[in-house]
């Protein structure tokens, strides 16, 4: 992920693709974040294009986990959304390529687990 300079002026206006490259994310990413209201442009130009505030930029980063720990939490929220489904632990691991151990973890730091049937 790029550095933001420091002697670069906080009131400095940035296109999507400028701030998508300083957030680590696609410009796609941040269309969202905008329409959610995540992260919002200081300015729409006439022709209805954001802009974002460098400063909220910087804000922004310094507030938010990074794209890793975002994807890291996502996979696990869908992990325990399987797993409450029905899906075994065996399977729900299968699925996002870990460990049976690792998936365990996972499941165990956000859900109660089921007790395992015997034959």
């Amino acid at each position: 992920m790029p550095s933001i300079s420091p002697d670069r002026p906080d009131n400095e206006l940035l296109k999507p693709r400028e701030a998508a490259e300083l957030c680590g994310v696609s410009v796609a990413t941040l269309a969202v974040w905008a329409r959610t209201g995540k992260l919002t442009p200081n300015v729409l130009t006439p022709g209805g294009h954001r802009r974002y505030r460098l400063a909220d930029i910087r804000a922004f980063l310094q507030s938010t986990t990074t794209p890793k720990e975002a994807d890291q939490e996502q996979l696990e929220v869908d992990a325990v959304r399987l797993y409450d489904q029905g899906w075994s632990i065996r399977q729900v691991a299968d699925k996002f390529d870990y460990s049976y151990g690792t998936m365990r973890r996972i499941l165990l730091k956000r859900t109660t687990l089921r007790r395992r049937r015997t034959a």
